[in-house]
């Protein structure tokens, strides 16, 4: 029996804002996608071509998140394990391996192997940066499109210099991580209040 090994990857575990987006991929073996890289370090563009070629040829696909309610309660590294158990229990034909980008695999029963810098080692992993990643940018244009002022289509809710003073300026949406340093500082000069309210 061949083996179906799957690449997990994550995408948003350092923004201030929206959920950790994880992806699970399990590619055909006969069906080799060429330029599959760490998602950081190819463009857009070539990210969004990826993204339709992985869609259309790996045997299955899978999306997990952890909201920011989650990532609160739980704190973001056990949001994340969470995220990525959801996107591999989410594939339609289960594999027998996976691999995980990082230095640690959730507490789950897959036989699996943590991979550091996987990314730019396995296809696979790669596949995982690239979904997760265009998922969770188009996530963030979209809020862009909702609160422009905040600027989220370029910082992608990173904690860039320009996003910490909107940040100041605005205060933080529903949308935020509140467990977040820069977020609680915002919340505590404005008295708790939430932007809008």
């Amino acid at each position: 029996m061949t083996q179906l090994i799957a690449g997990v990857d994550e995408v948003g575990r350092g923004p201030l804002v929206g959920d950790v987006v994880t992806a699970a991929v399990i590619l055909d073996p006969s069906k080799p996608i060429a330029g599959l890289a760490d998602s950081k370090k190819i463009s857009e563009k070539k990210r969004l071509a990826l993204f339709d070629l992985i869609m259309q040829n790996a045997l299955s696909v899978s999306v997990g998140r952890a909201s920011p309610e989650e990532i609160d309660e739980l704190n973001i590294l056990h949001a994340t394990m969470l995220a990525m158990t959801r996107a591999v229990q989410g594939l339609a034909t289960q594999p027998t391996f996976v691999r995980v980008d990082g230095n640690r695999c959730p507490k789950w029963n897959y036989a699996c192997e943590a991979v550091v810098k996987g990314d730019s080692l396995y296809a696979e992993i790669s596949a995982a940066s690239i979904i997760a990643k265009v998922t969770r940018d188009a996530e963030m244009t979209a809020l862009h499109e909702k609160y422009p002022e905040y600027g989220f289509g370029q910082h992608k809710g990173y904690p860039t210099k320009a996003h910490l003073e909107k940040l100041a300026e605005f205060g933080p949406l529903p949308e935020y991580r509140m467990s977040f340093k820069p977020v609680q500082l915002s919340l505590v000069q404005r008295g708790g209040q939430l932007a809008g309210n």
